[in-house]
């Protein structure tokens, strides 16, 4: 149908179908972006526990026990007990901070390859929720939207095309049709989107202040220069282990003696 034979309806209808179908194109990379930095962080803090957590664990442990044994040479002084109990707590989280590290299977850094980002793009704009027509619709595809993120963080090629295969042979992924109707729904798709675009350019600024962010990027910088920042901090902390052991040493010698 010409525009000339178009109602203003349709018309209007026709502007937004392109207006929605600009920011559905925005609306996939911004998700890509956002979902990228947060697997690279998790990468990257998965590594920093790796090279230097353990070794942060290892330290707590000892000081740990430096406290026990000081508590246990004064066994009426309330503050050494506290102490003792406090840094007992310290070592705890950090065991589990350093075990959960060894039990994730995650890289040393998230490198996806460009095929993986254009299917997740698609796979986004798919069946992104906030392009869902209503709440029904709204809450299959957030259902299948965690699938997609998980798979992209996996860097499942496969897992993602086979999600996207069931979303098209999908009920869900079936619109209905109607002129007045449809122009609502697109006019209250467009606001969904447009908020969900600010809310990720406010995320993706939080994350980039973040501390984990900032030391990645540090150590991005380093291993260009030829440094190894993290290997330098695990040194550092052996050094610090050493000087641990021999107090804790000379604290259960003494007990003994």
């Amino acid at each position: 149908m010409g525009a000339l034979n178009q109602t203003p309806e349709e018309r209007e209808l026709s502007r937004k179908e392109d207006e929605l179908a600009i920011l559905a194109e925005r609306l996939s990379q911004s998700e890509l972006e956002i979902t990228t930095v947060k697997a690279d962080l998790q990468a990257f803090e998965t590594r920093c526990v790796r090279f230097v957590g353990v070794k942060f664990a290892e330290l707590d442990e000892i000081e740990a026990e430096i406290a026990e044994a000081y508590a246990h040479l004064h066994p009426g002084d309330d503050r050494r007990r506290e102490q003792a109990e406090e840094a007992r707590d310290n070592a705890r989280e950090s065991a589990r901070a350093a075990e959960a590290a060894r039990r994730r299977e995650k890289q040393d850094s998230f490198c996806p390859m460009e095929d993986l980002k254009k299917l997740y793009r698609e796979a986004a704009k798919a069946m992104h929720p906030d392009l869902a027509p209503d709440e029904k619709m709204r809450l299959a595809r957030q259902a299948m939207m965690v699938e997609v993120n998980l798979a992209y963080e996996r860097q499942d090629m496969q897992g993602l095309r086979s999600i996207l295969r069931r979303w098209e042979n999908s009920p869900e992924s079936v619109e209905g049709e109607g002129t007045w109707a449809e122009l609502i729904r697109i006019i209250r798709r467009i606001a969904l989107v447009e908020e969900r675009l600010a809310g990720i350019d406010a995320e993706m600024a939080e994350l980039r202040a973040t501390d984990f962010w900032l030391m990645k990027e540090k150590v991005k910088h380093a291993e260009r220069g030829g440094r190894d920042i993290l290997s330098e901090m695990a040194a550092a902390v052996e050094c610090q282990i050493m000087g641990a052991r021999k107090r804790l040493g000379g604290l259960t010698g003494a007990g003994a003696g």
